[in-house]
């Protein structure tokens, strides 16, 4: 199972250039998309899930035209988008029944059958008779897992799964996404980068509608060794410090400002060599930071 895109390009009639040629294959798996707010993930991920249509380019998914034969995409794909609707009165148990239905699932033996059994995979069986109106956050983005999976599907795209979340339902929820399976092509669009480092065994970075870096997380981290530089500075010269570094990024440590550095050679006689983590890689990718796209 392999997704392959093409010089995908989006312009909005705005004139927002949305995506600029993107280029990308990805393979069964967990991949991280990973991009500020506004890098064009989603735009992305509505085009390969079939919502919104390309300006040019090509995606296939083992033979199948994604841009084309949108049908036959939609009978193997998944798609739990940022924001989804629930109807908050209707219990899990009904509503993903009603799903399988409407996804072509009309045994009603079969249906409860496979209705069940997504609760159990998504930890939701003792909350099935539940309201959705009155689950957490996690609960409905476990929910929304629940639907996706419905089919078995072989691409299953997630968008920004775990924004909001609470650090226990976040662990719940990687967790789960780690278990749909090694068969099955798994996107996670996201701007949080340990979502990828802690799921993700490829990731491409994409700003302004471009892909930036593509490849294995560890790989691209163990390339910047020698080349992050850390220190401790007061936060009064955190901009005198942007000014002549790279900084590629900062946080408050102890009361003091924290600040990592990208550069061949320490910067000053108070930065020692750091072990690069994914975040590096990302923020470095970042630099320069231009007019950000939809």
């Amino acid at each position: 199972m392999e997704l392959t895109i093409h010089n995908l390009c989006k312009t909005y009639p705005s004139g927002v250039q949305a995506l600029k040629n993107v280029s990308l294959t990805i393979s069964a798996g967990m991949f991280g998309l990973l991009g500020p707010n506004g890098a064009g993930k989603s735009t992305l991920m509505r085009i390969l899930a079939t919502l919104q249509e390309a300006d040019s380019g090509t995606a296939q998914l083992d033979g199948i035209d994604v841009l084309q034969d949108k049908d036959s995409v939609r009978r193997i794909l998944g798609y739990l988008p940022q924001e989804f609707g629930l109807y908050p009165k209707v219990s899990a148990l009904d509503l993903l029944d009603h799903f399988a239905h409407l996804k072509g699932v009309i045994d009603r033996t079969q249906r409860r059958a496979l209705v069940e059994a997504l609760l159990h995979q998504t930890n939701l069986w003792d909350a099935r008779n539940q309201r959705l109106g009155t689950f957490s956050g996690g609960m409905k983005q476990r929910f929304g897992i629940a639907q996706a999976l419905i089919g078995n599907p072989k691409l299953i795209i997630v968008d920004e799964p775990t924004a909001g979340l609470d650090p226990e339902e976040r662990v719940r929820f990687h967790n789960l996404l780690s278990e749909i399976g090694e068969q099955v092509v798994v996107i996670l669009s996201t701007h949080i980068v340990a979502d990828v480092s802690d799921l993700c065994r490829s990731l491409a970075i994409i700003n302004h509608g471009e892909v930036l870096v593509t490849g294995d997380p560890a790989e691209l981290a163990a390339g910047l060794r020698g080349r992050i530089w850390q220190a401790e500075i007061a936060r009064a010269e955190l901009d005198s410090c942007k000014q002549r570094m790279a900084v590629i990024s900062s946080r408050l440590s102890g009361g003091r400002t924290l600040v990592r550095v990208h550069a061949d050679d320490a910067p000053d006689s108070g930065f020692r060599a750091v072990e690069p983590e994914l975040e590096d890689v990302y923020f470095s990718s970042l630099l320069p930071v231009a007019s950000p796209v939809a």
